[in-house]
């Protein structure tokens, strides 16, 4: 805040001063700003004593009212102009040219004039300066004062609207566009006040400077911090239309886990694992998003091989029967069993069922529907064989027994642990602690339209 009130109160400085600053200008570097080239003239054939004393009278009346120029002394002949005596600056010098090439008939100046550089002369011309531009911006100061209270109005009223957050939620649900709207109303009333006290300062010809300097460092900054930009708008279109919501199961670009927030930059993920997966955000508008938890209704599938010697329909409807059976599946959809592939020495069924995902575990019932179905296939005696081939050597000694194979007996509470389906929400709790510990910027809410 108090490096953009000093480089306001540097700029109207500059605009109230006016020629004054320019002034200052060649004081500080002693050159003066480059004139416009005249336009080229058609030099006449004819040339006369008379014409060369015109040119002569016309410059000595024009020199006479100019203090800085009096002292210079003119001669023409055929209409060149040679110029000789001592001025007080460059700026009088460049000004003692602009105005004989000017003078119709002059076909060329020749310039002798020399730049006086007596230090008492020098601070004289100074001083003389100075106490002139002071005494023009007293009188202006008064304008200034008020058009730096009209500034101050405009910026404390665009920060009062701002604070009004109620009144962009009516525009935008989403609090981070709302916050962002209220920015920009606030830059929109500053800039207002700007050019209001500038045109009040009659500077209006600054304006257009400020504005092309504007652009000018907008651009590089822009290419500077490309990236971090690039972010920020992406963020802004994600939060406009959410793709998705807190704990949502995505998988962007290979990437898998629930949904923690999006902040200004990133998305954040909490991978099955428990890892925490930061994702730029300009990677993840342009990325493929898969929304598991959009849909609440998930399918899952698996393949059984069984011998090519089995009934097909039978192992089929026996795997229907047993899925329809399945604690979770659903029975609409409807679940299948379809054979998929003939293979060397089995035949592939495609097991596949839908699961409700509000109440019960997508892998849970998926591997409960793999057990039950292997166990089916078991004791209705549907072979499914290994696609390996098991080598025995078997010793000589006599003595040396074939290992019997050992029953293992499961604790019941282990076995009630694995039948179980119901849906767990570990994750959904890891994602609830992190936004508790977080710094609080998360620009999803459930209030923004969704992407369907």
């Amino acid at each position: 805040m108090a490096r953009t009130m000093v480089m306001v109160l540097a700029l109207f400085l500059a605009a109230a001063g006016g020629l004054q600053a320019d002034e200052l200008k060649n004081l500080l570097t002693g050159t003066a700003a480059e004139t416009q080239a005249p336009a080229e003239k058609v030099i006449t054939t004819r040339s006369s004593t008379q014409n060369d004393r015109n040119i002569r009278q016309r410059l000595d009346q024009i020199f006479s009212e100019l203090d800085a120029l009096r002292d210079i002394e003119i001669s023409v002949s055929n209409g060149v102009v040679t110029l000789k005596g001592e001025v007080d600056s460059v700026a009088s010098e460049t000004k003692a040219l602009q105005f004989t090439r000017q003078v119709e008939g002059v076909v060329e100046v020749v310039n002798e004039l020399t730049v006086n550089r007596d230090l008492s002369d020098r601070l004289s011309f100074t001083w003389q300066k100075i106490v002139n531009m002071a005494r023009s911006l007293a009188a202006q100061l008064p304008l200034f004062v008020l058009a730096l209270l009209l500034l101050v109005m405009f910026w404390m009223l665009g920060g009062w609207i701002r604070e009004r957050e109620s009144l962009f939620l009516r525009v935008s649900p989403n609090p981070f566009i709302a916050g962002l709207l209220g920015q920009i109303a606030h830059l929109v009333f500053i800039l207002a006040g700007v050019i209001v006290a500038l045109v009040l300062v009659d500077a209006a010809p600054v304006i257009g400077t400020i504005l092309g300097a504007a652009g000018i460092v907008g651009l590089a900054v822009g290419f500077a911090v490309r990236d971090t930009v690039e972010n920020y708008i992406a963020s802004i279109l994600l939060s406009l239309r959410n793709p998705f919501e807190v704990n949502d199961l995505v998988d962007i670009d290979g990437h898998e886990g629930n949904v923690a927030r999006i902040t200004s930059r990133a998305t954040i993920l909490i991978s099955l694992d428990g890892n925490h997966i930061r994702i730029p955000n300009a990677l993840v508008f342009k990325a493929v998003i898969t929304n598991f938890t959009r849909n609440p209704e998930r399918r899952f599938h698996f393949k059984a091989g069984i011998d090519t010697a089995e009934d097909l329909l039978a192992a089929q409807a026996l795997a229907l029967e047993t899925l329809k059976a399945t604690p979770g599946v659903l029975t609409d959809p409807r679940p299948l069993a379809v054979i998929e592939a003939l293979g060397d020495s089995n035949v592939l069924l495609g097991i596949y069922a839908w699961v409700d995902q509000r109440r019960f575990s997508f892998p849970k019932v998926r591997s409960e529907a793999i057990r039950r179905i292997k166990e089916a296939f078991d004791d209705a005696g549907i072979v499914m064989p290994e696609p390996i081939y098991k080598l025995r050597l078997i010793e000589k000694d006599s003595h040396k027994s074939v290992p019997v194979k050992k029953s293992v007996d499961a604790n019941a509470g282990d076995v009630k642990d694995v039948k179980d389906v119901s849906a767990e929400h570990a994750l959904e709790r890891k994602v609830l602690e992190d936004q508790a510990q977080g710094d609080g910027e998360n620009l999803l809410t459930k209030n923004a339209r969704q992407e369907l």
